[in-house]
């Protein structure tokens, strides 16, 4: 849908118009404009059209030149832990459940605090803005701060209060976790931001009770139910011995899943196990780089894209990727799954930045607020500079976008119609102050943990 005037009508006053650029939709129709225009009022995206097509409409005090840039919607990260860029480069070259037990989870015990959830976030919220993020999911503790401080720094964010059966820095039982997770939901239900969600850790770390409990929360204030699902073979032996079923069958047999539910991970899954997540409508968040960093495995991406499984990319935590570029996720899941499949046809780049726009925004119920660039839809957009010499020269923006540029070609970010940086100007967040902070707190960290280079 695209605004139409009259000749004799005078143009309209938006908030901001960009203009110029080669603008990427992701609509329906898959539009390219070269050039295009977009109309902002704000929050909203009022058109998106020929630059001389929208001037002829909108006029704005705000006007981007994005002549020579690509414009596209801003990325969306399924899942991750987001204060968890405190731990960057804490523990490597690990496998998941050594590097949890020995490492990770003890750390946690000793360091994780509001303070330091909240100073995560903001190095996190940071790297984002930066790197062309507009939307992360987020499952931690003291999920309040995060959901404070991704407000604070402009961010859209689906984010879940974790509950685990071991004592948690926010929550001494799961019974805790839950009263913690109604009182998350029931302060951020509504907000322009920030969709509040239920996100029990795993089938692995808590007994079916719980879990149900976990899903009748979802269902009770209608927020999308977020878990860890089939990442490892170790995950699925645990699951096997004690039920006799894969993950996925498991959380099938007691009736888990809910309308909006994300499944972060889903390496390790059988075909009957992509029928259920089919049939419940599950959408599966893929976190290629961490799973080959902590040599989880490979998902079944070819079987989900074929069955049509909602599915979008993850970064995962930055403790063990290590960290939050989108971009990379883009790259990798696309060689990822050329290589495992040896069919170079496997993931083409349009399929990848559809998995980091459209397809994330499917997985987490926002389809019709976020993903793509269209009249109605949130102004959540980015723009990407392709002018160095690895982008030069340009025949395909989508190729280029997907195989040879980065985060930090990310120019402009803008979310729900605000400017949160320019030109690579971040205005939303001190960058010195963050940046200060989260090494302070590093400091502590390493003084608290006892760090072993893994060999």
């Amino acid at each position: 849908m695209v605004f139409t005037a009259s000749l004799d009508a005078a143009p309209r006053q938006v908030d901001l118009i960009l203009t110029g650029g080669t603008v990427i939709t992701m609509d329906g129709a898959h539009r390219v404009l070269r050039p295009g225009a977009i109309a902002v009022d704000g929050s909203a995206i009022l058109a998106v059209d020929t630059p001389e097509a929208v001037a002829a409409q909108f006029t704005a005090p705000d006007t981007i030149d994005t002549t020579g840039k690509i414009v596209l919607p801003g990325l969306i990260n399924t899942h991750g832990h987001a204060p968890m860029v405190l731990y960057r480069g804490l523990a490597d070259d690990l496998a998941l459940m050594d590097w949890l037990t020995r490492y990770i989870f003890p750390a946690e015990a000793k360091t994780v605090s509001a303070e330091m959830v909240a100073a995560g976030t903001r190095l996190a919220a940071l790297e984002m803005i930066q790197s062309g993020t507009t939307t992360f999911t987020d499952m931690y503790y003291f999920e309040e701060e995060i959901a404070k401080a991704a407000k604070a720094a402009g961010l859209r964010g689906v984010l879940g209060e974790t509950i685990i059966k071991f004592p948690a820095p926010d929550a001494k039982t799961p019974a805790d976790g839950l009263a913690r997770a109604e009182s998350f939901i029931k302060t951020f239900v509504g907000d322009p931001l920030i969709t509040p969600a239920v996100a029990p850790h795993s089938a692995y770390t808590l007994d079916s009770s719980v879990l149900l409990a976990c899903r009748d929360l979802a269902l009770k204030y209608k927020v999308p139910l977020i878990t860890h699902l089939a990442e490892t073979q170790d995950e699925v032996r645990i699951i096997r011995e004690q039920s006799g079923l894969t993950p996925t069958a498991y959380l099938e047999s007691i009736g888990f899943w809910a309308p909006r539910t994300v499944a972060a991970h889903g390496v390790w899954v059988t075909d009957e196990d992509v029928a259920i997540l089919v049939k419940r409508g599950v959408g599966v968040a893929h976190n290629p780089e961490s799973n080959m960093k902590l040599a989880s495995g490979t998902a079944p991406v070819p079987k989900y894209l074929a069955a049509k499984v909602a599915l979008g990319l993850g970064t995962d935590g930055a403790a063990s990727n290590n960290d939050l570029d989108m971009f990379e996720a883009m790259r990798q899941a696309a060689f990822l799954h050329k290589l495992e499949s040896h069919d170079p046809r496997m993931v083409p780049a349009p399929v990848a930045l559809e998995m980091a726009t459209m397809g994330g925004a499917r997985v987490l119920g926002l389809e019709r607020e976020i993903g793509s660039l269209e009249t109605g839809k949130r102004a959540d957009l980015i723009v990407v500079g392709v002018n160095r010499a690895r982008q030069t020269p340009l025949y395909d923006p989508i190729s280029h976008l997907v195989y040879a540029s980065r985060g930090d070609d990310v120019e402009t970010t803008v979310v729900n119609g605000q400017v949160l940086m320019r030109d690579r100007k971040v205005m939303t967040l001190d960058e010195a102050s963050v940046l200060a902070e989260a090494n302070r707190l590093a400091v502590l960290i390493s003084q608290a943990v006892e760090t072993k280079a893994a060999r």
